[in-house]
This record gives structure tokens, sequence and C-alpha cells, in this order.
């Protein structure tokens, strides 16, 4: 783990954030700064605290019906995580806030104030959710989780074709998502059916570029639709910097060793069972691929070869007439079977709306779905934290904050690597070592903690949210423990240690207790003891006497830029 590798994307933000500064700077100053002043919580620590003017002016006087509108539209804001706070049929600053925010992502203007037709997307895709169709499902499993709805409703009303999203179906890309459901309506098969049959999706990097490489082998499905006596359609889909492109063959028995492609396009190379020829050739307006050997002799001189393919399963044999090593089974390396937390926790979601609310104390019957609740519902305040801090920055975009958060992980990779293993005192012992080599102001390194935090989680990285709440409480920030316990609990980027997680949950209460205030949900009544409880049961303990419950602290969540009230 070296802090200094830090110091680029430090350097590179504090540019962006303070172009006139940089420019007035020498090279040795800018990377003093660079290193001194942080990455993203320099703008954070500098930047002044809005002052909040409450006024005792009466609220406005609503009527029934349109409080009645107005409550179904914050129900539905909170719902797609647009914090509007507690529905009160009122449309206040925190719900024109949440209005503005719901707009932005759909692509309208954010003016705060809905539109009918933006407002029936709005209620209708909530009715759509809480439904719990299978459409509904399939979508909201997908990286963007509920909010996915929203885009398919919006397109529904413009009169578009269906959305397919990304994270559909175990996280694949919405090219190869799309020709499952294809695939799918022309064989009466359930897309979640064809992708757990074995062979269906094959997974490597074929053209070399470091991506994932995808074949769908229609083989499977035994339709005739697909499959003619001698073969059945092929599709390989290879990684390109604007997504993926197809390649349409006819084969039987596929393997990634039978082609090679070249950036998007792909031919074939080998056989395996049986003969292959292309059957679609790639879009007329772009050039065909070269073959290997002709695109490495036009090649200027000094240029890489041309990536040959990397097969996951079988190797690439030279000499057809010699036998193939015995492939090793390579069933980890399937990228769609790997956990997400973004579609665990829109699972979790879906329940929730369906039982009508979060696992009360009073009716725990099952505490690791309990804790799944509040791991989720901790993640979204995260997440909302940061977008909150990420919106005030100016001179960086979301891109790129996300571009310099993902070097965080790899820094830290040690101590969280250690989080499954070591006991929290050693865990945070190394963090401490990394926090003291990096010579920033803890402020800011706290600042660009929970920005990365709230990335981390909103890409699914789960070494960069680990790492981030890793930093947060070795600076102080007691209560971020509880997420390490949740992980430690549900095995997202950590192997599943209940018995490990009490010392983070435990040290978490203690911290919310001593600061009168939990880091997330603070106003959920029993919070605090539901975590206890379920933490005890979940690692084969049963908890003590209860303790008594602490009164529900309505203290302002510490969100910068979201002030009480709706």
């Amino acid at each position: 783990m070296n802090p200094r590798s830090l110091a680029i994307p430090c350097l590179a933000v504090l540019v962006a954030l303070n172009p006139a500064a940089a420019a007035l700077a020498g090279p040795a100053d800018a990377i003093v700064g660079g290193i001194i002043g942080g990455i993203i919580g320099g703008a954070i620590a500098n930047q002044p605290q809005p002052r909040v003017v409450r006024r005792g002016s009466p609220r406005p006087a609503v009527s029934t019906a349109v409080r009645e509108q107005n409550l179904a539209v914050q129900t539905a804001l909170n719902y797609f995580g647009f914090p509007a706070g507690t529905p009160d049929g009122v449309i206040g600053p925190r719900s024109r806030t949440a209005i503005s925010q719901f707009q932005g992502f759909l692509g309208y203007p954010a003016t705060g104030t809905l539109t009918e037709f933006e407002r029936t997307i709005l209620v209708t895709a909530h009715q759509w959710g809480l439904s719990g169709s299978p459409d509904a499902l399939r979508l909201a499993a997908g990286v963007q989780g509920t909010r996915a709805l929203l885009v398919a409703q919006r397109d529904h009303m413009a009169g578009g074709r269906p959305t397919v999203v990304a994270g559909m179906f175990g996280g694949l890309p919405p090219e190869v998502a799309e020709s499952v459901m294809e695939i799918s309506r022309n064989t009466s098969v359930e897309p979640e059916q064809l992708m757990q049959r074995h062979g269906f999706v094959q997974l490597a990097d074929i053209n070399g570029d470091g991506r994932t490489d995808y074949i769908l082998d229609t083989s499977v499905t035994g339709s005739a639709f697909w499959c003619s006596a001698q073969a059945c359609t092929v599709r390989v889909f290879a990684s390109t910097p604007d997504g993926h492109q197809r390649n349409d063959f006819q084969a039987f028995n596929v393997t990634p060793a039978m082609f090679a492609c070249q950036q998007g396009h792909c031919l074939k190379v080998g056989t395996a069972g049986g003969d292959t020829t292309v059957a679609v050739a790639p879009a007329p307006q772009t050039p065909p691929a070269l073959p290997p050997a002709v695109a490495a002799a036009a090649a200027p001189a000094g240029a890489a070869p041309p990536a040959l393919p990397v097969p996951s399963a079988v190797p690439v044999v030279p000499n057809p007439a010699a036998p193939a090593a015995p492939a090793l089974p390579t069933f980890m390396a399937q990228g769609a079977l790997q956990p997400s937390l973004a579609s665990h926790c829109n699972r979790v979601s879906l329940v929730t709306n369906t039982n009508g609310g979060f696992v009360t104390l009073a009716g725990l019957t099952d505490p690791r779905f309990a804790l799944s609740e509040q791991f989720c519902l901790a993640r979204t305040y995260a997440m909302a934290q940061a977008e909150e801090i990420m919106a005030r920055l100016t001179g960086i975009t979301p891109r790129e904050i996300t571009e310099q958060c993902r070097t965080l992980g790899p820094a830290l990779r040690e101590p969280v690597a250690a989080l499954s293993l070591a006991d929290r005192d050693t865990v945070l012992r190394e963090v401490s070592t990394f926090v003291l080599a990096t010579g920033m102001a803890p402020a800011q390194l706290a600042g660009t903690a929970r920005v990365c935090l709230g990335v981390g989680y909103t890409t699914d990285d789960m070494e960069v949210a680990i790492g981030s709440a890793l930093l947060l409480t070795v600076l102080g920030e007691g209560g971020y423990g509880e997420l390490l316990g949740h992980h430690l609990v549900a095995g997202f980027g950590a192997t599943e240690r209940p018995e490990m997680a009490l010392p983070w949950f435990e040290a978490s209460l203690e911290a919310a207790g001593a600061g009168g205030a939990m880091v997330f949900a603070p106003g959920m009544p029993d919070r605090a003891e539901l975590l206890r409880v379920a933490a005890l049961r979940v690692a084969g303990r049963e908890a003590a006497t209860a303790r008594p419950a602490a009164a529900p602290a309505f203290a302002v969540p510490r969100i910068p830029g979201i002030t009480a009230g709706n």
C-alpha cells in the first residue's frame, strides 16, 4: 500500500478546483499543494457553510385533493431515492430539491415544479414498482435500481421502445441484455432461465483490451428459430470505447478460443466440434477488421501487435492436430455471478415496500433481513451525502470525481482485505499508518472519504466503499464503523464473518451514544437497539436483557446542504 499513489489524483482535482492558483504555482509547489491540500476534501473543507434562516411564517393552506396529490409525489420521490423528507402533503424547499433531482435524472429542466407529464411518470412508475410484477423486478435488479422504472416509464409514455438498462441480468451491458431479451422472446424462455443455462453466456477478453467480451450461444435453447441442422446463431459482443459491438456467426459448441477480435470486429480463427461460418457481417459503415497477420504487417514500426484472443477456459492451440491441454474450471471468473450490493438492495427495497415498512425491534423475526434493510438504508444515506457534496464542487465533473475515487481502493487494498481476517484494532492501526503517511489534513481527508464512500456504493465498488468507511472510522467518525459490520455480515466486499462484525457494530453504537445521534437515519426509533439485537442473533448469540430504548434523536442528518423540514 503506497500513499504516494494518491498524490497524482490529489493534484489533478486540486488543479481542476483552482486553475488560477495552479497557474501561478511552480511544479514543486503544485505537487506539495496536491498532497497537502487533498483531493475533493480541500474544496469541501474551505467552503463556507450556508446559513440556515428559519422563519415562523405559517404553512400555506392546501386543499385536501392537492395534499393527497403532494403526498403521492413525496412518497414516490423517497421511493426512488430523491429525499423529500417525511411526506406531509406540502411541497416545501426539500421537496422541490428532490423534484429537481428527479427532473435532472430524466433529462428534464430542473425547475423544482412538476409538469403533469412528469408527475404522471413519477407516480405511475412508483405504482409499477409496488406491484412487484416480473418486469418491474427485472428492471429494479440492475445497477440503476428502482430508478430504472422511471426511465422505462418515461420512454413508454414518450412512445419509444422499451428501455434496456445497464446492469440487467446480473450486470450485462445494455447491448447484451437487449439481445438476451430478443432471444427470450423468440424461444418462449424467460431471460432469467436462459441466463442459468450452462454455456448460454460466456465471458472472455477476446480482443485483449482488458475489458469483458460476451458470447451468446443460442444452441442451449434448442429452438428451431435460432438453429438449423448444421449450426446455431452465435453472437459475439466485443468491447469498444462506446460499448459493445455485435458480431453474428453460425456455429456449434462454441468457445472463446474460436474467435479473434480486433476492437469491435471479430473473425473465426478455429473450430470446436463443428464448422463455423459468419452469418451476418458487421455494420457496413464500419471498415472490416484486418486479419491479425495483415494488421501486423500494416502496423507502424514499433506498434504493438494485435491482441490475440484470450480464452477464459479453453487455450488457443496453434496446431489443431496437437492435443489440447485439459482446461481448468473457471466458474468464479463468470462476472455475472459476482454479488452486487446494488442488486441486493433493490430486492430488499421491494420486499420492504411490500411489507409496508422497515422491520422494527418489536417485530424482529429475521435478524439477517433486518440488518440488510439497515445496510441498504445506510448505503442510501451515504450516496445522498456524496451527491450533495459533489453538487457544490466547481471545476470538476462527477465523472472525474469517480475516476479519482477509484484510486482509493487500490491504495487501501491491504486493510480492506484484512477486514475479513484481523480484529478491529489491528485493521484500524493499519489504516492509521496510512492516514499519517498521506500528510493530508484530517478534515480534508474526511471530506474526500465521504465523497468516495458514496461513489463506491453508487458504482458498486466495494473496495472503494470499504476503504472510505475505514478512513472515516479512523478519523474519529466512529458511526461509520456500522457499515463495516454490515459488510462482514452480508459478505459484500468481505468474507461473511458475523462474529467479527460484532465489535464494529458495538463500537459504532457507542460512538453514536456519545455523540447523541446516529450517523444514518438518526430519527428512526430504536434503530440502535435493533442493530445490536440483530447483530447478536446473526452471530449466534442471544441478546441480553434489552437496554432502555433511547429517546428518538431528531438532530439534522449530517448531510451538507440539507436542512430540516421539507
